[in-house]
C-alpha cells in the first residue's frame, strides 16, 4: 500500500505546530490589507490584523491559484513516493475546491500511476481544520487513502459548524445581510447565530439579543445537534476573532453541560476573518446533523 500525504488550505486555521507535527502540506490562500498581500507562509500578525479591521481596514481575499496548486502537487509527487489527499475549503464559499480539482486532474495526467484525491470539506475555518484532524487521525491509525476518503465523504454532513458574529457590518459587506438589516440589527443589539449547511453555504439559524445570549445559544444548539456523536468526539474546536475570553466562556459552558474536557481554541485566520470580522466565535464538532 502506497503512503499518502495530506494537503489542505490555509483556511483551516490549524496552528503551525499542528501542521508541522503531522507533516501536512498547506495551500496558501492569499489576503490583502492596506494594499499589502500576505500568505500563510508570510502572514500579518493575527492580532494586528484584527486591530486594523477594528480601525476600519477592509481586507480582501483570493481563492487558490491553478498554477500554484499544480506546482504544489507536482513537487510532492517528485519528492515523495506517496499519493495525495487534499481536504479542500468549502465549494459553497469559494472556487478553490474546483481549482484544486482541475489542478489535480492536470497533474495526474503526468503521473498516471499516482492518486490525487481532492475532497470538498463543505467546511471552513477550524471546521475544515477539524475535518483535517479526522483525516490525520485515520491516516495515523493505519487507514489507507481510499478508506480515509470513504470515511470523510460518508461523514462530512455530520461536521457541525455554528458561529455568531459581534458586528453585522461584515456580514453585510460579504453579501450575507442587507444594509437595512445590518443597521436595524445593530440598533437593537441583534446577534445572529449562523451555520454552514449541507451544501457548504452560510445560513441563519436564529437571532438573539445580546452577546452573552448568542454565546449560550451556540451551546444550546450543540446539545440538540450532537446526538449520537456525543461519545465519538475526542476534541471540540472553537475559533475566535480576537475574543479569546468569549471562546473560553463557550468552552466552560460545554464542559459544564456536556462534560467535554479537550478543546482546541485558536484564532479565526485572516481569510475567513476578513468576512466574519472581529468578535466572531465559532464552534465545531461532529453531530447528528448540521
Amino acid at each position: 500500500m502506497r503512503d499518502y500525504v495530506i494537503v489542505t488550505d490555509s483556511t483551516t486555521d490549524l496552528p503551525a505546530e499542528y501542521v508541522k507535527e503531522h507533516g501536512l502540506y498547506m495551500m496558501s490562500l492569499p489576503y490583502t490589507i492596506d494594499g499589502t498581500a500576505y500568505t500563510w507562509e508570510q502572514p500579518m500578525p493575527i492580532k494586528e490584523f484584527y486591530d486594523k479591521m477594528r480601525g476600519g481596514a477592509l481586507p480582501t481575499t483570493s481563492q487558490a491559484n491553478l498554477e500554484e496548486a499544480e506546482a504544489l502537487y507536482e513537487s510532492i509527487l517528485k519528492s515523495r513516493d506517496a499519493d495525495i489527499l487534499h481536504v479542500a475549503f468549502s465549494s459553497g464559499l469559494s472556487g478553490s475546491y474546483n481549482t484544486c480539482r482541475l489542478a489535480a486532474a492536470d497533474v495526474q495526467e503526468k503521473y498516471p500511476d499516482r492518486k490525487i484525491i481532492v475532497v470538498d470539506s463543505l467546511a471552513a475555518a477550524l471546521g475544515e481544520g477539524l475535518f483535517v484532524h479526522k483525516a490525520v487521525t485515520l491516516k495515523e491509525a493505519g487507514k489507507s487513502l481510499d478508506e480515509t476518503v470513504t470515511w470523510l465523504e460518508k461523514n462530512k454532513e455530520h461536521l457541525v459548524m455554528n458561529f455568531t458574529v459581534d458586528d453585522l457590518f461584515h456580514l453585510h459587506r460579504g453579501g450575507r445581510l442587507s444594509k437595512t438589516a445590518a443597521i436595524v440589527g445593530t440598533m437593537i443589539n441583534l446577534k445572529p447565530v449562523l451555520h454552514v449547511d449541507n451544501d457548504g453555504h452560510l445560513v441563519m439559524l436564529n437571532k438573539v439579543r445580546g452577546r452573552k445570549k448568542s454565546l449560550i445559544s451556540l451551546v444550546d444548539c450543540m446539545e440538540k445537534q450532537i446526538g449520537s456523536w456525543k461519545d465519538k468526539n475526542d476534541i471540540i474546536f472553537i475559533g475566535h476573532g480576537d475574543c479569546e475570553e468569549d471562546a473560553r466562556f463557550v468552552a466552560d459552558l460545554i464542559r459544564q453541560r456536556l462534560g467535554f474536557e479537550t478543546f482546541l481554541i485558536d484564532y479565526i485566520g485572516p481569510t475567513i476573518g476578513a468576512h466574519s470580522g472581529p468578535g466572531t466565535v465559532a464552534l465545531f464538532y461532529m453531530g447528528d446533523y448540521r
